[in-house]
């Protein structure tokens, strides 16, 4: 059905400036016009909608995401046999917002490509979803890359499920190959039906130090060619200077999170080599409110991001083209009370929450000197871009896909306003933003405690749970 909406000002991801006194015609899912009401001519059979007033974007776009995101042993066991449902619960959550399109950076590939397929047919409403599966070169969640806590808890049977299911073959055995040996790996898991390639061009023991590179200069080439060879694009995790500068010689089309890079600031050159390169980053930015509660959780999680933050400046000023991504995803509540996550997850301005961690992103980097245009464009056309979809998504124009967001409020004039979602509009089709999640999961209601529960609970005070202290 033809669509025709007037009176809204369209801030269309390519203008400097805002457009006004244009009206929108979307039909068979694609933008047909964007022109005077005048110049549309009579068309009967549109449904009109009067935008007066309000403001339209392009559909949102998250560089990093991970719908499955809480792999806690307790939640990946609860959970387990329903993969595909939580990650559609986090895809309707990200519509729900106005983020049509997310990118999966890290996760189950088979529950992923089902979901993503399910998604394109029509059969579910959600984000529509590009996956990466795993970082190639890194374990399973169950792994000193990860959660090694679970190898202490968790018979080797279900280890050895739960990584399966995100290794599929591409983890950290191919540390151990040779470069030609890599690219047949790499060519076989490309052929699983992946739509982009990750690589972990440092580890990803949080905390831990020294912080190891995992590849080589050779394989780093031979991942990127292979990913370039099969025309999708290549990306690397990197959380140090010397990762970054590799994974940008090796000519990995984006960086994940490179403004983490320790306690060394990038250096010029590097910049030098990114903006040379056309090299786009995801950067990871904090707010000073969130700053200000990051104290609390220690001086290195506190230093770590402080020093994060002075590398966003240098990013903007080098003209790297930086990307919006927040490593979203759903947790359930229990987390908070989880003892090594609990104390990252709550709080002001987080960044990882799959709900409202883009406005927190816009927000951090209006306070870090990006211009409010160039984070819409961030937000949508630089992502696009960078993921080699900019010919069908990221900015409004005539021919492209139909993916908008309708909003109350000027995004331009604050970060806020992004909250202000009115209409959401996914290939040409009217989503029903409120409705969703359509069957929560994470996000639903906690059950109200039984009285058994209550009992225990008061059984308890004064005690704390923990191991015995003896066993005889």
């Amino acid at each position: 059905m033809a669509v025709i909406i007037s009176g809204a000002t369209i801030l269309d991801g390519v203008s400097d400036r805002p457009i006004e006194g244009k009206s929108i015609w979307i039909e068979a899912g694609r933008i047909k016009a964007i022109a005077g009401l005048d110049e549309l001519g009579d068309q009967p059979a549109a449904e009109r909608i009067d935008a007066t007033g309000k403001y339209i974007i392009p559909g949102l776009m998250n560089a990093n995401v991970h719908l499955l995101a809480d792999v806690r042993l307790e939640n990946l066991l609860l959970h387990d046999g329903r993969y595909e449902d939580l990650i559609i619960e986090a895809a309707q959550v990200a519509l729900k917002r106005g983020v049509t399109t997310v990118f999966d950076t890290w996760g189950p590939r088979r529950a992923l490509i089902a979901t993503r397929d399910r998604i394109n047919a029509g059969e579910m409403q959600g984000s529509r979803i590009f996956c990466a599966g795993n970082i190639i070169g890194l374990d399973g969640p169950c792994s000193p890359d990860f959660f090694p806590k679970t190898l202490d808890v968790a018979s080797p049977a279900i280890v050895e499920r739960i990584n399966t299911a995100w290794t599929d073959n591409a983890g950290a055995h191919l540390t151990a190959m040779t470069p030609e040996q890599v690219r047949e790996e790499i060519r076989a898991y490309l052929g699983k039906g992946i739509d982009f390639v990750k690589y972990a061009s440092s580890d990803h023991r949080t905390g831990s130090t020294p912080i190891f590179l995992v590849f080589s200069d050779a394989v780093q080439r031979v991942i990127v060619e292979e990913a370039h060879r099969a025309g999708t694009t290549a990306q690397a995790h990197s959380n140090t200077v010397e990762s970054l500068r590799m994974a940008v010689a090796a000519g990995a089309d984006l960086i994940q999170h490179g403004n983490f890079t320790g306690p060394t600031p990038i250096p010029e050159s590097t910049f030098d080599m990114m903006v040379r390169g056309n090299t786009a980053c995801v950067v990871f930015p904090i707010t000073r409110r969130r700053l200000d509660w990051a104290v609390g959780c220690g001086e290195a999680y506190s230093n770590t991001v402080a020093e994060a933050n002075r590398n966003v400046p240098g990013l903007i000023r080098a003209g790297v083209t930086v990307l919006l991504g927040t490593d979203g995803g759903l947790y359930a509540p229990e987390m908070a009370s989880d003892p090594h996550w609990g104390k990252y997850m709550p709080g002001e301005d987080c960044l990882y929450d799959l709900d409202q961690g883009h406005i927190f992103w816009l927000k951090a980097m209006d306070e870090l000197g990006l211009s409010p245009m160039e984070s819409l464009k961030a937000a949508t056309r630089n992502v696009a871009v960078a993921y080699g979809k900019g010919a069908e998504l990221g900015t409004l124009e005539p021919g492209k896909t139909a993916d908008l967001v309708i909003l109350d409020h000027d995004p331009l004039m604050s970060p806020d306003h992004y909250r202000s979602v009115h209409r959401v509009i996914k290939d040409g089709v009217v989503v029903d933003h409120a409705a969703l999640p359509l069957n929560p999961l994470l996000t639903a209601p906690r059950p109200v405690p039984s009285d058994d529960v209550l009992a225990y609970r008061a059984s308890r005070r004064g005690f704390s749970i923990g191991h015995p202290i003896c066993c005889g």
